[in-house]
């Protein structure tokens, strides 16, 4: 009996265990369900992301990581003939500020820095605040161009917001002697004067890049390309930086001495027409333009224009000489040392009578240089007037070049031809001058004046032109010699040592109406004689003092420029009736 009941319980539970299944159990699977298709959406979510259409996130993920930095490049450099360097760009840095990143980090509640920082930059703190009160502005400089010292100064500071960035300045170690050749650059290093505005695409490199991916901190982890960049060109100019600098200081000491309002002053070597000096006072320093006026930074050389008075009277000559009306050995008779033209009075200091064409240069004689040059034809007297290079540019395509001031007349004047044979009636440059007796030294060929030696174009050569007869440039040439021995108008023009042709200029300037009583003073001259090497140009402009004839002013200032530069360049004496005591104790400024 008690077997039976036993195993009617065996049988109770086991109809127990075949019941169906409860409501966990579903439960359980519903859950392990929707989590198998949160995975399998993830899965196909992440599958459209990195297969399907990966674009966008990776663009947003690059830019949050890269970052592409510039990598600096500076401005050519620019050296004279014999690599002294003119102008060089020197690494700096710009302080500006994110005013986003400093309203975001309080920057403006670091009173104490916000005061070191206006003192050391030199500001007022307000101002300094004031620029950085707009919290939707990205990017605004507080100075620029300044020193490794300060930039390292601000840094320490470690204002938010406030950075630095690299940038070059432009550094002229010549400082004043050079000033208005090769120019000055612009706040963002930018030519805006002189060479530096003509050479400014050669003189600007473009700046290379690399694109880096940086980690969460700002760090540098990879570089994943770089683009190198253009370098920029290097300017080597014709210019002999010792010629320059003694050329400098004996035109700015003439026109202290002098009491002149300016002075200029060119050396050109006559073979080539290369510049081996242009010069003005007053100059400027163009490492600190706090106080420049424009009046000092104009290249005189090239942008005045004046009359050139009686420095034109060798052309008046030559030009004579060419038309065959008189040879070299010829006679003109200047008596009675004056004559009317049209209503209009010519004449001399005094009667010279019969002049040889060597005594009409030497003693400056207007009456001979009108007789000679109304016996020419005058389209024959003008056409040599533009081929020794008057009147059009002189080939250095330099900014503000002045082609000179000549009114061209369908009818002259007898007086009229007459003035314009001793320099009257026409304005030139002292640059043209100067290559109008650059012709006359190298016998009759006129080059285009250069002041840069490289870059030049593949097989460039300077484009000579033959303008006159080798015999009668050189005629002349012996002539101009006369000028400065005895009886000659500028005999403080002598070098010791040296045999030396030129002529001077003394001519009145214009005003309304006439002349006034300011004068401009001129000597051109060449050197040595027996093998013409240099050609100088000096110009004294209204000198204030008791003396205000070129023979008194240019005339010395020539010797010493002239002498100076002649041994600079180690050129032999070629007169030999110097002694070797007058040379050892000559008086090379010839005053």
């Amino acid at each position: 009996m008690s077997r039976q009941i036993n195993t009617s319980k065996k049988r109770s539970r086991g109809a127990r265990q075949n019941v169906k299944p409860s409501m966990v159990h579903w439960r359980f699977l519903t859950v392990m369900g929707a989590v198998a298709l949160v995975f399998v959406a993830i899965a196909v979510r992440a599958a459209y992301i990195q297969v399907i259409s990966p674009d966008n996130l990776i663009e947003q993920g690059d830019s949050r990581t890269l970052r592409t930095r510039n990598m600096p490049t500076y401005r050519g450099l620019i050296n004279d003939r014999n690599g002294v360097e003119l102008a060089v760009s020197v690494p700096v840095r710009a302080i500006y500020a994110d005013p986003k990143i400093v309203h975001e980090q309080n920057g403006l509640s670091k009173t104490r820095r916000w005061e070191a920082l206006a003192d050391v930059l030199g500001r007022d703190v307000e101002t300094l605040r004031k620029k950085v009160s707009n919290p939707s502005r990205r990017f605004v400089y507080l100075q620029r161009q300044v020193s490794p010292a300060m930039a390292d100064y601000v840094s320490q500071l470690d204002i938010p917001g406030i950075y630095l960035r690299r940038e070059s300045r432009r550094y002229y170690p010549n400082g004043e002697v050079t000033a208005q050749l090769i120019g000055i650059t612009n706040v963002d290093d930018t030519g805006i004067e002189g060479l530096e505005r003509l050479y400014n695409d050669w003189l600007t490199g473009t700046p290379g890049s690399k694109i880096i991916r940086r980690d969460a901190k700002g760090r540098q982890v990879e570089i994943l390309e770089t683009k190198d960049g253009e370098a920029a060109g290097n300017l080597t100019l014709t210019i002999d930086q010792r010629i320059q600098a003694l050329a400098y200081r004996e035109i700015k000491e003439a026109m202290l001495y002098y009491q002149a309002t300016s002075a200029s002053a060119m050396v050109l070597d006559v073979d080539t027409g290369e510049i081996l000096a242009m010069v003005n006072a007053p100059s400027f320093n163009p490492n600190d333009r706090s106080d420049v006026s424009p009046r000092r930074m104009r290249n005189r050389v090239l942008t005045d224009a004046f009359e050139p008075g009686s420095s034109m009277k060798p052309l008046a000559v030559l030009s004579a000489l060419e038309f065959g009306n008189v040879d070299i050995g010829d006679t003109v008779d200047t008596h009675p040392g004056w004559m009317r033209l049209g209503g209009s009075l010519v004449k001399d200091h005094r009667n010279y009578g019969e002049l040889t064409l060597e005594e009409i240069i030497q003693h400056s004689s207007n009456m001979g240089t009108s007789r000679l040059a109304l016996g020419v034809p005058k389209n024959f007297l003008l056409d040599t007037y533009y081929n020794m290079g008057l009147m059009t540019d002189t080939g250095t395509n330099m900014p503000g070049e002045s082609n000179g001031i000549f009114h061209e007349r369908s009818r002259w004047s007898e007086f009229e031809l007459a003035t314009l044979s001793f320099g009257y009636g026409i304005s030139v440059t002292t640059a043209q001058i100067a290559r109008m007796y650059a012709t006359i030294a190298n016998g009759g060929t006129k080059y285009p004046l250069s002041i840069v030696k490289s870059p030049k174009s593949k097989g460039w050569k300077p484009q000579a032109e033959r303008v006159v007869s080798e015999r009668n440039a050189q005629a002349v040439r012996n002539m101009l010699e006369s000028v400065v021995q005895r009886g000659g108008t500028a005999v403080k023009a002598a070098i010791p040592g040296y045999r030396v042709g030129g002529k001077t200029g003394t001519s009145r300037k214009a005003v309304a109406g006439g002349y006034g009583e300011e004068y401009v003073n001129i000597f051109a001259g060449i050197a040595p004689l027996s093998d013409p090497k240099l050609v100088t140009v000096v110009l004294i402009n209204e000198p204030g003092g008791d003396l205000y004839h070129a023979g008194d002013t240019a005339a010395p200032t020539f010797s010493a420029i002239m002498g100076g530069a002649l041994q600079l360049l180690n050129i032999p004496p070629d007169d030999k009736q110097v002694t070797s005591t007058q040379w050892l104790s000559g008086d090379q400024h010839g005053s």
